[in-house]
């Protein structure tokens, strides 16, 4: 299996880079895991609505180029599942013939709409608004999770 954690922005914080590097090595006893990452577009304050769009768009636009395979975009109106879930519907969609999965993290203003319609799926992972990096590490974490649970390994207590 091959995973790719499509994401806008570099990670600052030297502890989140700790704990993506972990999990990535953890993942990589299951699946071939690779970052495909773009720049985050400036976004002053109080930006208008039009704004906020533009800068999606031109975010959406540099993604769009690292998706492959079955595209899952994190995005707060998709669906939300547990633990055990996810890792059913990992299994699932390999099961249905894909080798390859591209999980998408937006920046601070989430995804573009072209991002957005171009995903198979729409996952969700709470109501609640997390930071862009830390997201990634949390993805990371559920992902390593997911295949404790399908291998029947301990973990996901």
């Amino acid at each position: 299996m091959k995973i790719t954690i499509a994401c806008v922005g570099k990670i600052k914080e030297k502890f989140y880079s700790m704990a993506i590097d972990e999990y990535l090595k953890r993942l990589s006893a299951y699946a071939d895991v690779d970052i495909f990452q773009v720049d985050d577009e400036k976004a002053p304050e109080n930006l208008s609505p039009a704004q906020e769009k533009q800068i999606k768009d031109k975010e959406a636009q540099k993604l769009l180029k690292g998706l492959k395979g079955y595209v899952i975009a994190l995005e707060i109106g998709g669906k939300m599942l547990d633990s055990v879930q996810l890792s059913e519907f990992i299994e699932d969609t390999l099961s249905r013939g894909a080798s390859h999965l591209t999980f998408v993290i937006g920046g601070s203003l989430g995804l573009g709409e072209e991002v957005i319609k171009r995903a198979d799926y729409k996952l969700s992972f709470s109501k609640m608004t997390f930071p862009h990096q830390l997201m990634r590490v949390i993805l990371l974490e559920q992902l390593y999770r997911s295949q404790r649970i399908s291998h029947n390994q301990p973990y996901h207590k």
